[in-house]
Order: structure tokens, then sequence, then C-alpha cells
């Protein structure tokens, strides 16, 4: 979500809004305008932003006239607090107000004062956003944004506010300009992507598996990915969805955050881990190829030895694939915030770990497995482990190198037969047909 809303920031500002014509450069010293998009989703992730901010703060010391900026969840978390903690910032907005960065310059250049704007004006910015700039075979496509589930960890729905669905017909509106500039892999993207809920021209609520049918309908759409979903939006039509829409990969990232139902409780994740199970099993009854992801939260507040081991049985039951896994970490003005953290960090440790070896062996086991087997990939250009040959992408995210002497055509679709793993992610195909 903040490369989508990093790349439409770009693409307001060099529209020119601006009333100044601002071209982007590699190197942060030749900048007038720095702007830093942040996320807040974990500790590191915040300190990363003022381990920046410092760096350019030297920048400001030698050239006062530059402008820095700072948007996104951090900067909706933290507010005029940041401006104590990095009083040489000029510009604060949040993840909603993105599309008032033109008009916030002018203000700040005109006030000379540093001018906060992190207010929640529902959809607002989709409207203000000129048309996306389409760079490659592949785009973002946000949907909705926000999120209600109000997990105990998680700072979303405080940075980023409630679930707000943007319209059908803008959705719709936006896919058909992505492709008809040659775009042919599209990902939906929302905090809660498969709570969508827009409405059509008529007024009516579109629920998220019907707008995957709709947006499968536009020609040349190769595939449809999205990201990322809450297991109790799995409803029954989306995972019917998977049984008629070829365009739908055979991918799904499905967060759990953890085996143990008494940690789900605690996370107030709403779901339990049979019902996590039970969805896993109708969505392969409906695709058996289909490859799950997940998120796991290590040494949450409270969790015993025996709710990691149920973590751990888990990841063997739904043979889950590459998946993303952190310490937790506690987010102000989070529940979680006060529980009592009473894991101590040299258990959190090794338990991730132990966690990510298990990950990584049934990754390795997926790769090994798709041997044999024939698989379509999308070209994303000329292979940098064959002397002569193209690299593409398989539907699990999997990078599949073939030897041919066939110009490599990014976003065409091709149906190889894996011949070799040559690492947990990368394998060695032929082509199955030269037509």
């Amino acid at each position: 979500m903040n490369e989508y809303d990093s790349q439409r920031l770009r693409d307001l500002i060099e529209s020119g809004s601006d009333s100044v014509r601002w071209v982007s450069t590699d190197q942060a010293e030749e900048a007038d305008l720095l702007l830093l998009n942040t996320c807040s989703i974990r500790e590191k992730a915040q300190e990363k932003v003022f381990s920046q901010l410092g760096r350019w703060r030297q920048l400001k010391t030698l050239r006062p006239e530059i402008q820095i900026g700072v948007g996104g969840c951090v900067a909706a978390q933290e507010g005029h607090e940041l401006l104590k903690r990095a009083p040489f910032v000029d510009l604060i907005f949040g993840p909603q107000t993105l599309h008032r960065v033109p008009d916030l310059l002018k203000a700040t250049r005109t006030q000379r004062l540093p001018v906060v704007d992190v207010s929640f004006p529902s959809i607002e910015k989709f409207d203000a956003l000129p048309e996306p700039t389409i760079r490659g075979h592949k785009a973002f496509l946000s949907i909705m944004e926000g999120c209600s589930k109000y997990c105990s960890f998680c700072v979303v729905p405080y940075t980023r506010g409630e679930e707000v669905s943007r319209p059908l017909d803008d959705v719709l509106t936006e896919a058909a300009h992505a492709v008809r500039h040659g775009v042919r892999e599209i990902t939906l993207l929302g905090q809660n992507v498969n709570a969508y809920k827009g409405k059509n021209h008529r007024g009516q609520i579109i629920p998220f598996a019907e707008l995957l049918h709709y947006l499968a309908a536009i020609p040349e759409i190769g595939w449809i990915r999205y990201t990322t979903s809450h297991p109790c939006e799995v409803t029954p039509e989306l995972i019917d969805a998977y049984r008629h829409i070829p365009q739908l990969v055979s991918h799904l990232h499905l967060p759990v955050q953890s085996g143990s139902d008494r940690i789900l409780s605690r996370m107030k994740r709403l779901h339990s881990r049979s019902a996590y199970l039970d969805t896993v099993l109708a969505l392969r009854e409906s695709r058996p190829d289909l490859h799950i992801s997940s998120d796991f939260i290590v040494g949450f507040p409270g969790e015993s030895d025996q709710d990691f081991q149920d973590t751990l049985d888990l990841i063997d039951t739904v043979s889950m694939d590459f998946s993303y896994s952190f310490i937790y970490s506690p987010r102000p003005g989070t529940p979680a915030a006060e529980y009592e953290d009473n894991v101590p960090m040299g258990v959190k440790k090794e338990r991730l770990a132990v966690l990510q070896g298990r990950l990584a062996e049934a990754v390795r086991q997926k790769t090994e497995a798709m041997v044999g087997t024939i698989q379509n990939i999308m070209i994303e250009g000329v292979s940098d482990r064959l002397e002569q040959g193209i690299v593409g992408t398989a539907e699990n995210t999997r990078l599949v190198h073939v030897p041919t002497t066939l110009p490599p055509c990014p976003g065409t679709i091709l149906p190889v037969k894996i011949s070799e793993a040559i690492s947990t992610n990368a394998l060695r195909g032929d082509l199955v047909s030269s037509s």
C-alpha cells in the first residue's frame, strides 16, 4: 500500500499542480524537496524514519531552502509530536491527505512555518489524484483503505482509519486505464482488501468476490492478485471465485498470526484455529493447487511454549508457503501495548529462528515439488542466470528461468515444464510449446 501511495504521490507532484515543475532525482543532495512515506506497523520501521530524518537534517543545515515532508502512518500516528523530535520538518501529512501535498507545500512556503494535516477525509484522495502513471506490465490498484477489525496489536485502524471502499466504477476505470497502457497483472490493495464493499452507479453494494468477476471480464488482464486479506472475510462466494476465475492466481496471502486459540483470542483476531483451517480446506477444494502464505507474530504477550508449538503445527497442517514472521512489537495506542510483555527477548529470538527454519523447509519442499509440473509463468525479462534465456514469475511467485531464443516480452504468459529447482525461490524450466 505504501509503495502504491508513493507512486501516486510522485504522479501528483510531477503533474505540476503545485504551479512548480518538479523533476525527480536519485540523489538526495540534489533535491529541493525530500518526502518520506512511512510505515508504523512495527517499531523497527518507525525507528528507520527518524534515522533517515537525521541524515536529511544535515542537508537542511547546509541548504535551509530544502523542503522536507513526512507522510504515511508514522505521520498520522505522531502528528504535531513529530515536530518535537524533528523540528526541521516542513510538512506532515497522513495516508488520507497525500493528495493535498501540493497545496500544503505552497502553504509552508508562504507561511514559512511547518504545516500538519493528518485528518481522515474518507476517500477524497482518490478523486483528487491524477491518472496513475503506468510503469511496466504490473500495477497496484488500491480498492479500499483502513480496517475495522481492531486486532489488539495493530495500529492500522488508528493511522489509516475505518474501512472505506472505493466505488466500483472508479476501480474498473483505473483497471481499464492500466490495461490500455500494457498492464497484464493487477494487484488489488487494501489493509483488509477482501472486506471491499464498494457501490456501483446504482448505489448497490458490490462485495469483493463480485468485483473479481468484473475485473476478470476486462480483456487482456492476465493475472489478478490481492493483498492483504482477513480470514473472516473469506466468503463462500470468494472461495467459489477460485473455481471459476482463471485469472485469479493460485496464490493467496492469508495472515493468521498465531496457531494458538488462546493467543488468537488475546490478539482479537475474531477467528479460531479451526475456522482458519476450515477456510484453507475449502479454498483448496475450490483450487487444489492453491499456495497459501501468511504472517506470524512470535512472542506475543503471554505466549507459552505450547502456544508456540501450536503455531508450528499449524504451519505443517496448512503446508504454508513463503510467509512473513516477526517478533512482537508493541505499538503505542493499541490494547496489546498495555499487556504484560512477559516473554523474554532471548526466548522470542529463539522461537523466531525455529519458526523461520520451519517455514524455510516448507518453502524448499514446495519448490522441489514443482519439478516435473507444468506452470504458467509471466515473462519479466532477460534471465540473469542463463547465457541465453528469459525469466518469468510463476503464480506462486517463484522465478522460473527458461532457455530460449525467443525475445523477452514482459507480461506474456507462457506454459513451462519445470525441470530443476535452482534455489528455494528459483527454478529452471522449458517451454511447453515454441509457438
